[in-house]
């Protein structure tokens, strides 16, 4: 009888320890994770740059290549980074994003710098109209049949 309380005793704590570590898996599996995308340059280094001392390379050099440039002519260097949350399969939660303009001249000398953060950002609504393509609506069995008969021996050996 005691040697079977023995064993009982042994896998109450067995299959205690079990559901614990089953815990602390889920638990692990489940804990958000911090993710950093982009490129956000240290606030100290963005303060050495000085209107009309730097050129390009010494900025590039400084803080690393821009994220984008400005579409028409590169007078205007943009680097864009953001901090994300992400838990189990919830929407992402953005922490911080930070975008730094760094403006040049025409001489490729440093103008401006202007920094802009989250609470800089605007919400848009974006258009959701379709843009009409000219032509017909075919089903997949008139396009699987549309071009049976059209072609030729004689113009497929050509």
């Amino acid at each position: 009888m005691q040697q079977a309380e023995g064993h009982l005793r042994v896998w109450r704590g067995w299959h205690r320890g079990l559901a614990s570590m089953a815990l602390a898996l889920f638990v692990a599996a489940c804990s958000g994770n911090v993710q950093v995308h982009g490129n956000m340059p240290d606030p100290l280094l963005v303060s050495e740059i000085q209107p009309g001392a730097y050129g390009r390379g010494d900025v590039a050099s400084l803080l690393g290549s821009p994220s984008t440039v400005s579409t028409f002519g590169d007078n205007r260097w943009f680097y864009v980074g953001e901090k994300v949350s992400r838990f189990a399969f919830f929407k992402p939660k953005v922490l911080e994003r930070n975008v730094l303009v760094v403006s040049f001249d025409e001489d490729g000398r440093v103008q401006a710098t202007n920094s802009y953060s989250l609470a800089d950002g605007r919400d848009i609504d974006p258009v959701d109209r379709i843009t009409p393509t000219e032509g017909r609506d075919l089903t997949v069995m008139q396009q699987l049949l549309g071009n049976m008969g059209r072609f030729s021996p004689e113009s497929v050996q050509q």
